[in-house]
């Protein structure tokens, strides 16, 4: 079995100084002692600076322009460990998660993705992506990860791209986790690595909600045949409803259609029944 130091930290953060702070606070105090990479998404609060002060034992890259979820690409391209523990500047792993998380990818060698069973909150609501996780038809096996809370192999995570740069934050995991199947790659949901999220919001910061639709139907565009897009089209078209987020994340899809027909790359039959299965359940 690997050491603990075989697992590195990414956090992402703009803009978000005293929570970023607070976080590392906790993930530096972890027995494990990850080496732990701070992508600053172009702040313009000091958060570079501040962290640099408070500890300067973290790698601080400073981006001159936002970059969203692509933004942590950057940070896994820093790190030289084989294994890379995602975090959002409001969440953070248990002690033992990482361990664990890296005894599972020692254990699989095309496992490229542990999801985590991510905490939400002071009362610790299981997310719900997690709850659709642990009721996937396919077993453990998940096409999809919370990228707050996810361990993921750091080779094939840069072969296939890493987070798009298109997406921005919100229902990106999507197209990286089908990006990573077809390839021939595992992803799993194990419960035992646990992280906490913390978000400050209790309702989607302005704007997520269209976003998280449009990243949805761009994957969808993106890699399924026609026939099946279509029908997972309207089923996330109709699980918004009828309202104004709904209509400008259509709006915000339609507008990408160009790039999307360009990237545009169908995944084999093999995997294709596997999503059919999880649109069925």
């Amino acid at each position: 079995m690997r050491t603990e130091s075989s697992v590195g930290v990414v956090i992402a953060t703009r803009d978000r100084r005293d929570r970023v702070l607070a976080t590392l606070g906790r993930v530096t105090a972890l027995p494990e002692r990850p080496p732990v990479v701070v992508v600053d998404d172009a702040s313009c609060d000091g958060t570079a600076r501040a962290i640099a002060e408070r500890f300067p034992q973290v790698d601080v890259v400073r981006l001159p322009r936002p970059r969203g979820a692509s933004a942590r690409n950057v940070g896994v391209e820093r790190l030289a460990t084989p294994y890379v523990a995602l975090l959002d500047d409001d969440s953070w792993w248990v002690p033992g998660a990482l361990p664990r998380a890296a005894a599972a990818l020692d254990a699989h060698p095309r496992l490229a993705v542990v999801a985590a069973q991510v905490l939400v909150g002071e009362e610790e609501r299981l997310d719900p992506a997690c709850a659709e996780m642990g009721r996937s038809p396919l077993g453990d096996e998940v096409l999809g990860f919370v990228a707050c809370g996810a361990v993921v192999r750091r080779a094939p995570f840069l072969a296939a791209g890493g987070f798009h740069p298109r997406y921005g934050i919100g229902g990106e995991e999507g197209r990286l986790a089908v990006a990573l199947a077809a390839a021939g790659w595992q992803l799993r949901y194990l419960p035992d690595v646990v992280a906490h999220h913390h978000p400050t919001r209790a309702e989607p910061r302005p704007g997520r909600v269209a976003r998280v639709l449009r990243n949805d139907l761009w994957t969808v565009w993106s890699v399924r045949p026609p026939a099946a897009a279509a029908r997972a089209s309207a089923r996330l078209i109709r699980r918004g409803g009828l309202r104004r987020e709904t209509a400008a994340g259509v709006v915000g899809a339609l507008r990408g259609a160009a790039w999307i027909a360009r990237e545009r790359r169908p995944v084999p039959p093999a995997l294709e029944a596997k999503l059919s299965l999880l649109d069925a359940a």
